[in-house]
């Protein structure tokens, strides 16, 4: 399916915000700005966007502790995830989740998950939700390879294809559950394959063509809306930083990832692919970053200048009465 330029332009800004977002708070965590940990998503944007184009905020999704880049391509406002990772009180919870228990029920975001697997099973409630209330909404959950050995992950696979759940299980397989190479960690070395044992359509994609995931995103997407019931998608992706922040990737090659950023670019290869076919000239993809530029260095002044979250909130959203 060919996108106009507007879905071009909208691709490019979400791939490069979140790509700008990464670089500047992996900045501002190394002077000491930024509490806790943070866990990069740069490199992997392709992944993202090409799924959350085809979502509403009405549509949900669940993250991992690598959620920026989930949150961003999902609507999440970056100001106030900016405000959320310096850990102030106008952050998207308050300043109290911070990077890895980043979440927005408003857009959709079900959060961001310190919990390796802990998506999945929210992902089948809330398709399970959507097929109840017949709302036409989908779920759509996000895991790593690592994620993708868990039980937990096999029993939602398991369940979403009992139910027939308007579910989307993407496994962004980035070579690395932490620092355990996957071609050791997965028996089977074929996600996609052995997601389709559990009886859902899977399919493999390149991480690195934007265009690959845009496409087999809508065939899961709409096969979900359509009461088709839920798919697998495994993109084989790379990240351009460690594990977390600060991860001296001892278990890295020699200029592997200076490999993985001149080879694997999935925001080079697409500048490449749509000027080349006169699909955008280069002069509105500078624009579009200059933009995000301007957006990502406000969002940090008006981080930096918010204030922390007051001592009267310490025991505020701890239970929420339904």
């Amino acid at each position: 399916m060919q996108l106009n330029r507007e879905e071009l332009i909208r691709a490019w800004r979400d791939m490069m915000t979140i790509r700008r977002f990464e670089e500047r708070v992996q900045e501002e965590f190394s002077k000491g700005g930024i509490p806790g940990f943070v866990h990069l998503y740069a490199g992997e944007e392709a992944s993202a966007v090409g799924m959350c184009m085809h979502l509403g905020p009405k549509d949900y999704i669940a993250s991992t502790h690598r959620g920026h880049g989930h949150s961003i391509a999902k609507g999440c406002d970056v100001v106030g995830m900016m405000c959320e990772l310096f850990a102030r009180q106008d952050g998207l919870c308050g300043g109290k989740g911070g990077s890895m228990h980043i979440a927005d029920l408003d857009q959709g975001m079900l959060g961001a998950n310190g919990i390796v697997g802990g998506g999945p099973p929210l992902v089948v409630g809330a398709a399970l939700t959507a097929k109840t209330l017949n709302t036409g909404t989908v779920a759509v959950c996000f895991s790593g390879d690592g994620a993708s050995n868990q039980g937990t992950t096999f029993e939602a696979m398991n369940m979403a294809v009992v139910l027939k759940l308007p579910a989307v299980f993407v496994f962004e397989n980035n070579q690395y559950g932490e620092g355990t190479g996957v071609g050791y960690a997965v028996g089977s070395h074929d996600i996609a394959g052995r997601a389709a044992g559990f009886g859902l359509p899977a399919v493999k994609v390149s991480g690195d063509d934007f265009f690959a995931v845009h496409e087999a995103a809508r065939e899961a997407v709409e096969r979900a809306r359509s009461g088709g019931g839920p798919s697998a998608i495994e993109v084989d992706t790379c990240r351009f930083y460690g594990h977390h922040s600060g991860d001296a990737q001892l278990y890295r090659g020699k200029d592997e990832v200076k490999r993985l950023r001149d080879e694997r670019d999935c925001l080079q290869i697409f500048r490449t692919r749509v000027t080349e076919a006169a699909l955008l000239d280069a002069s509105a993809l500078d624009r579009v970053e200059s933009e995000v530029a301007a957006l990502i260095e406000r969002a940090v002044e008006t981080a930096r200048a918010a204030p922390p979250p007051p001592d009267s909130a310490l025991l505020t959203d701890v239970y929420v009465s339904y």
